[in-house]
């Protein structure tokens, strides 16, 4: 199994919240679309997690823990992942929900910052 789909199902296997996102995910697009499946599902659920807009979605700081300990296997496409589809679909500074890049593990805040997020 490819590393990327793989990442996929064990997030929903560490956060269950997701897996109707990602079942509808696959049933639309005919297969897991990693960098889809984030930029449209998982951030934005993140960080209307974060905001309390959705008591019933996926919890973001049991999220945010499952991406630390990812982010910390240096897995290549797993990485990718992270910095191009989440990172980059982050609020930017003075949007509602920014706040939520506090919370980043010292391995993604440093992926955060080297990625030029930082200064978002």
């Amino acid at each position: 199994m490819r590393d990327d789909i793989r990442f996929l199902e064990e997030l929903v296997a560490a956060v269950p919240e997701f897996a109707e996102l990602y079942e509808i995910h696959v049933e639309n697009n005919g297969e897991p679309l990693p960098h889809v499946f984030f930029g449209l599902d998982v951030t934005p659920a993140v960080v209307d997690s974060y905001l309390g807009k959705d008591p019933e979605g996926p919890d973001w700081r049991a999220t945010l823990e499952f991406l630390e300990g990812q982010s910390g296997l240096r897995v290549p496409a797993i990485t990718e992942i992270i910095v191009t589809s989440f990172f980059d679909n982050l609020p930017f500074r003075g949007e509602p929900g920014h706040g939520v890049v506090e919370h980043l593990g010292p391995v993604m805040a440093a992926a955060f910052r080297r990625a030029g997020q930082g200064a978002r």
